[in-house]
């Protein structure tokens, strides 16, 4: 039987209860005891009733508050794009009283993370969608959350929490996996290969970065093993320092002639590489910031690895819909894809972008 043919009036005759009982059932608020409750479910089950949540939705006028938590960025980094996704939500969610509070941490500080998570908590919202820091620092903001029943998405790099309600971003062991086959293909019989950091006293600053490292290098391992991996860790708050850091480190190892960047500041040493007119270097580097596409059409850059940042910020605040408020299942894992970009297919993908967001 059609549920467009079925009235909740029926339903409410045919599991003799009132109209009321079968409207909370629907919807899931309490007030309904488990006789009734079983009763109006399974007559909803035997119907194979499917409520317009869209049109409820819009008839309750409830509000929605939702709070975001992301790292501290320069305007045009990396989380720019996922800012603009969120505000993108915003506009296609905007009937249905949906609003959302940005807020930042140092991501070279875990305490700035716990701090601002702690302001978070306090205006308790709806539902939450942050870039998590180390597990024992990210662990006591969602136990909290756990326990007042705010859903919450990982977005960027992910945690094994099973009560995240959903994780957007790569898979950055994979993606790591994926580098590492490329830096080869560039390398071919090389020795040696450089990974360039942003680092604060010890902090690389993301989950993320970290994971594609240790994928890089379990791949090297398992399948080069006799490669030289060096490593150069630039100051992540210094970065006057940088051009003096890296003439240092070309100076003592002249050999090196590809390397690779796991975050996405790749345009310091692209850059750097062109002002010094370094052509017979391979670097590659991660995420489409202008700066970093510059490098890649000037030639600095071989090889950049997307993301897709601005959709991880869309979906991340339409997963928080669909589940607040159209009652929708959400998959646990949704991986971005890998995208390898080159000076020669770089205006297509962008074009391509175009076309999917219209």
């Amino acid at each position: 039987m059609g549920s467009e043919r079925i009235r909740i009036k029926d339903i409410a005759k045919m599991a003799d209860v009132s109209v009321g009982t079968v409207d909370r059932v629907i919807h899931g608020r309490s007030g309904v005891s488990e006789t009734s409750r079983k009763r109006v479910e399974e007559i909803l089950k035997q119907l194979d009733y499917q409520p317009n949540m869209y049109a409820s939705a819009l008839a309750s006028n409830k509000k929605y508050a939702f709070s975001c938590l992301l790292p501290q960025h320069e305007k045009g980094e990396y989380w720019t794009a996922v800012e603009a996704g969120i505000h993108e939500a915003l506009v296609t969610y905007s009937d249905f009283n949906i609003s959302v509070k940005l807020s930042y941490y140092d991501p070279f500080d875990y305490h700035s993370f716990s701090n601002v998570a702690q302001d978070i908590l306090k205006q308790n919202p709806d539902g939450i969608m942050f870039a998590p820091t180390v597990p024992q620092y990210t662990q006591p903001f969602t136990e909290e959350l756990n326990k007042r029943s705010i859903p919450y998405i990982y977005i960027d790099s992910n945690l094994e929490d099973a009560s995240a309600l959903s994780f957007f971003g790569q898979n950055s062991h994979q993606s790591g996996h994926f580098a590492a086959k490329m830096m080869m293909l560039l390398a071919g019989s090389e020795q040696e290969l450089v990974i360039f950091r942003k680092i604060n006293e010890g902090i690389v600053g993301s989950n993320q970065q970290e994971r594609r490292e240790i994928g890089f290098r379990e791949y090297m391992q398992r399948h080069h093993p006799d490669r030289i991996i060096r490593e150069l860790n630039l100051h992540a708050k210094h970065d006057s320092n940088d051009a003096q850091m890296l003439d240092n480190f070309f100076r003592e190892h002249p050999n090196v002639k590809n390397g690779i960047t796991f975050n996405s500041k790749v345009y310091i040493v692209g850059e750097y590489l062109q002002k010094q007119k370094k052509e017979n270097f391979n670097l590659i580097g991660y995420d489409l910031l202008e700066r970093n596409v510059d490098c890649l059409k000037q030639g600095s850059v071989f090889f950049l690895i997307a993301q897709q940042p601005g959709l991880q910020g869309f979906d991340g605040i339409k997963a928080l819909c669909d589940h607040l408020i159209f009652k929708k299942e959400i998959p646990r894992v949704n991986f971005m894809p890998i995208d390898l970009l080159t000076k020669e297919n770089i205006q297509f993908y962008f074009n391509k972008q175009r076309c999917v967001q219209q």
